[in-house]
């Protein structure tokens, strides 16, 4: 990216300023002394599995080079980017990034937002073709521009002027072979109508799944990633390649604020993978924030954001055969005291998520709301 002064620099600039006129001045007569006090929180990364299973061919995994970051004193929210970098580049994590697999007309279009809660900054892209890494441009709306949201060819456009590498095409030789094994299951003759075809494509992609051809993680592909710093500092990040074969332009829950992540410096955070729509009708992860805020711990307010989703699914499409939803929802949320909780609809497909403490990175069994699977 280009060099330039952007609003954290600025900040930061004059903040260092304000620190020393305060340093220099006199004190008023009689006046308290100031006593600066810093918070102290065990550091904690939390992610959906892809933040520890894909490490782009090296050793280190995002929650596991997110946390080093964090407690080598970076800031957060860089850290928390650094880490997803890495499965944003690995050709082998087609829910996300370089190869993330593509929608209907075989193109990538990549979504992504991060916020930073101490600063009450905020940015994210939508549709955005070309780039591999979406967080970063997400990252560059927060700092360069005074918007929250840039999507399709505006986004790329910032991108490219911010020095991004626009690429012609971000699908891989395997992304690209699977989308034509669903152009062949859904409709080799292009006659169905609407209806039809709509949920051909649907069936045709759960068939794809239940082949072994790609993870049901893949299908619907995103990864979050929150984490909280030694001083308290709480930010988050989300970026996917949204639905698998979506309707181009379609976006879904990871790039919208309060949807796909949610980030309040001063309760928590909260993000999310698997149906976007779902998120977005509920504005889940921002429910889940502000249940916190109310006093419940991270599982709790996850599972009352699980329910809202399963009282709002009422469309005969959406359902199985016991009335119950036929999709699956995963949250993962992190509260100002670095408590943390991974939360599902069923435990099914992905059935863990990522931490990463002093202790090192493991996965942890996910706590489901519903017994069986989205397809009982």
């Amino acid at each position: 990216m280009k060099n330039g002064l952007s609003r954290r620099d600025f900040m930061r600039t004059t903040a260092s300023a304000v620190t020393v006129a305060a340093v220099s001045s006199e004190p008023a007569v009689g006046a308290a002394p100031t006593v600066l006090t810093s918070r102290t929180v065990d550091p904690v990364v939390i992610s959906d599995v892809s933040g520890i299973r894909f490490r782009n061919g090296g050793q280190v995994s995002a929650v596991e080079k997110a946390f080093e970051m964090i407690t080598s004193g970076a800031d957060v929210l860089d850290a928390l980017v650094a880490g997803v970098n890495i499965p944003e580049l690995d050709p082998e994590e087609m829910g996300i990034g370089y190869g993330g697999l593509p929608n209907a007309e075989g193109v990538v279009q990549l979504d992504s937002c991060c916020m930073h809660g101490a600063r009450k900054w905020a940015g994210g892209v939508a549709a955005l073709e070309g780039v591999r890494t979406p967080s970063l441009v997400a990252k560059a709306v927060m700092e360069y521009t005074d918007h929250h949201l840039l999507v399709g060819q505006g986004a790329q456009d910032f991108a490219r002027s911010m020095g991004f590498e626009i690429e012609a095409d971000l699908n891989t030789e395997q992304s690209r072979a699977l989308w034509l094994e669903w152009k062949r299951r859904v409709d080799p003759q292009h006659y169905l109508d609407p209806t039809k075809r709509s949920q051909a494509g649907y069936e045709a992609a759960l068939g794809m799944v239940r082949d072994g051809l790609i993870e049901e993680s893949h299908l619907w592909g995103t990864i979050n990633c929150n984490g909280i710093g030694p001083t308290g500092d709480i930010c988050g990040v989300t970026t996917t390649s949204g639905l698998a074969w979506k309707i181009p332009g379609r976006t879904g829950d990871s790039p919208i604020l309060g949807a796909g992540l949610y980030v309040d410096g001063a309760v928590g955070a909260a993000g999310s993978t698997g149906r976007g729509e779902a998120n977005l009708f509920n504005l889940s992860s921002y429910l889940i924030v502000e249940s916190m805020r109310r006093g419940l711990a991270p599982k709790d307010a996850g599972m009352e954001a699980l329910r809202r989703i399963r009282s709002n699914t009422v469309e005969n499409r959406l359902l199985n055969s016991r009335g119950l939803p036929n999709f699956n929802v995963r949250f993962f949320a992190l509260n100002a005291s670095g408590d943390c909780a991974g939360v599902s609809m069923y435990a099914a497909g992905e059935t863990t998520y990522a931490v990463c403490t002093e202790n090192g990175a493991a996965e942890v069994a996910l706590e489901p709301l519903l017994s069986g699977s989205p397809s009982d």
